[in-house]
């Protein structure tokens, strides 16, 4: 059974960071290219980053490139996202998934950055 948990999320001022962890289970984690999507209220669900299987390469959005790093550790199936110099905008419950995405999504962990 696949499962997907994110975690990490919280309330943040702008400018400062969170790290959100993604646990993997139930398929072959380091042979699928892994993921962080969001989803802002009345919004669509938008990929933010994706990473290779070994780590060697990494894509991001145009509007988290330079504050957002994806990384992953294979021998835990965990995806991380690292995300410093917050904004308002970055407000979304973010998710994780294959990319593309192949699995039910998990419930999702919210960032809310807010004075």
């Amino acid at each position: 059974q696949v499962q997907l948990v994110e975690s990490g999320g919280g309330l943040a001022q702008p400018g400062r960071s969170l790290r959100l962890s993604c646990a993997a289970s139930g398929f072959s984690f380091s042979t699928y290219v892994m993921s962080w999507y969001r989803q802002a209220p009345g919004k669509e669900r938008d990929l933010v980053a994706f990473i290779s299987r070994t780590s060697g390469t990494a894509s991001y959005t145009n509007s988290v490139k330079g504050r957002f790093t994806i990384s992953r550790d294979n021998a835990k199936n965990t995806v991380y996202l690292q995300m410093n110099s917050l904004k308002p905008e970055d407000t979304a419950v973010y998710y994780c998934n294959t990319y593309p995405h192949l699995m039910d999504w998990g419930q999702g962990t919210q960032v809310t950055v807010s004075t």
